[in-house]
């Protein structure tokens, strides 16, 4: 087992949809996990197709929430979003940027290939100071990722163990996930 508990952080867009469903269902488990999105905003669906609701990240869930509820509470209701920001209300005060942390993970997991391709490019430009690993990994949420973080929490070597894992996995989704290893 790790001598300390493994250090997960999920990422999406914008800390709204899968990443959050990803930390809860992950923190259910015990794991030490965060979230986080990418982009300069965070944008939800508007009432109308290609007219996205976009806040600022220093907004709170609860902020979102409220400012929905009253310009159109039903359709917010029927399309789930306000569902959705209550459950993230429950998890975390707001969303957050990926780029504005400074904390170090074992684990990033991210939710599409442009969002993978964000994560490395920002560690990439960090200076690095302790060179520790972090591995990047991109794969639907829906993929086993509680899987692969149970199995790791409990290896006895991540680093040794890791590759053999996710081959396992990607043999079991029937589809390969991208993956990098990046320096803090």
């Amino acid at each position: 087992m790790l001598s300390s508990p493994l250090r997960v952080a999920v990422v999406c867009v914008s800390n709204v949809n899968r990443s959050m469903e990803a930390h809860s269902i992950l923190r259910r488990k015990g794991l030490s996990v965060r979230s986080f999105g990418t982009e300069s905003h965070v944008r939800l669906p508007g009432p109308r197709p290609h007219r996205p609701v976009v806040y600022d990240f220093a907004t709170t869930y609860k902020e979102m929430y409220n400012d929905l509820l009253r310009n159109d509470r039903e359709c917010y209701t029927r399309n789930g979003i306000l569902h959705i920001l209550g459950r993230n209300e429950r998890i975390k005060p707001g969303p957050e940027r990926f780029q504005d942390c400074t904390d170090f993970f074992d684990v990033i997991f991210t939710c599409e290939e442009r969002v993978y391709d964000t994560v490395v490019e920002d560690l990439c430009s960090r200076e690095q100071q302790t060179f520790q690993p972090v591995h990047v990994i991109n794969m639907d949420i829906q993929d086993t990722l509680e899987d692969i973080c149970q199995c790791l929490q409990q290896s006895d070597d991540m680093e040794d163990n890791l590759e053999e894992l996710l081959l396992q996995m990607e043999e079991k989704a029937g589809k390969s996930f991208l993956h990098t290893v990046c320096f803090y």
